[in-house]
């Protein structure tokens, strides 16, 4: 049974209904309270019970398509290259990947070919045990970025479960589609045998605000319970299953389509991301 919660962000008003629909659970109104499916509620985050274990401020910019070269992001996905209906390119001259004061913006182009470019980076070099480069059991992940208005744009930030042995384990902290600018989707995934389990939850927004704004958009994953954060607001969890009980690593990118014709795109697009930082836990003292 597909049991999620989450709440419309727009507004500060107590909650207003809870709506059972076709097997999920939605909150309406700004003050979602209560449990989740697993019997267990919608959390704070405390970070102060956690210490920094990954901080990427893009001061210097260390990007390659290179595996096994150092770097701190790699421009493909691990397993497959690219998707969707940008080609992802390289770091340099020309390339997607641009400096900014704070942080990072990848920019989607159209060629005079009229094909599209843009960029993607993950922090793990190639699919496997054996790859270089970060990743992190439970903690907390979160970006902060100003996403892309265009319809047809489809920026993400996720993670990907490094052992696939048995099963592919994949998690979307945030999905954009261009086309519904009031809108997000959280979703978890796990792939096995050609099948994806799949949960997603939509997230509302005050239209335009994804793109006109800076936000922060998160995940923490526990033992028990996956919780996802807007602005270090809690959104929506889910009972940890037994497959994101291993490392994950990080993944962000500016793809265009996801199903979503791209006709309309006029100009360049671009995702400004100010920083990607991971949180461990700390701990506890011992008596």
């Amino acid at each position: 049974m597909n049991l999620w919660r989450g709440f419309d962000v727009r507004g500060a008003r107590p909650l207003l209904a809870m709506v059972l629909v076709a097997g999920s659970l939605v909150c309406l109104g700004g003050g979602c309270r209560g449990e989740n499916a697993g019997g267990n509620p919608l959390r704070p985050l405390d970070l102060g019970k956690f210490a920094v274990s990954f901080d990427e401020t893009f001061d210097t910019i260390s990007i390659s398509g290179q595996r096994g070269s150092g770097a701190r992001w790699y421009t493909h996905t691990p397993w497959n290259g690219d998707f969707g209906n940008a080609q992802f390119g390289e770091n340099g001259p020309g390339g997607p990947f641009t400096k900014l004061a704070h942080g990072l913006r990848i920019t989607a182009h159209q060629g005079p070919n009229g094909r599209w470019t843009s960029g993607l980076i993950s922090s793990r070099d190639h699919d496997g045990l054996d790859s270089s480069g970060f990743q992190q059991q439970y903690g907390y992940f979160e970006i902060k970025a100003k996403l892309p208005s265009g319809d047809g744009v489809w920026p993400s930030f996720w993670l990907i479960g490094v052992d696939k042995r048995k099963s592919a384990s994949e998690i979307d902290v945030f999905e954009y589609y261009g086309r519904f600018s009031d809108s997000y989707r959280a979703t978890t995934h796990i792939w096995q045998g050609g099948k994806n389990d799949g949960k997603s939850m939509l997230i509302l927004v005050p239209k335009g605000s994804l793109a006109e704004n800076f936000n922060t958009y998160g995940v923490l994953i526990e033992a028990d319970v996956t919780t996802f954060y807007l602005n270090r607001k809690p959104v929506g969890a889910i009972p940890t299953p037994p497959e994101y009980r291993q490392p994950f690593y990080v993944l962000a990118d500016l793809a265009l389509g996801g199903g979503w014709p791209i006709d309309k795109l006029v100009g360049d697009q671009t995702l400004d991301i100010e920083y990607i930082r991971v949180y461990r836990p700390i701990p506890p003292r011992l008596p």
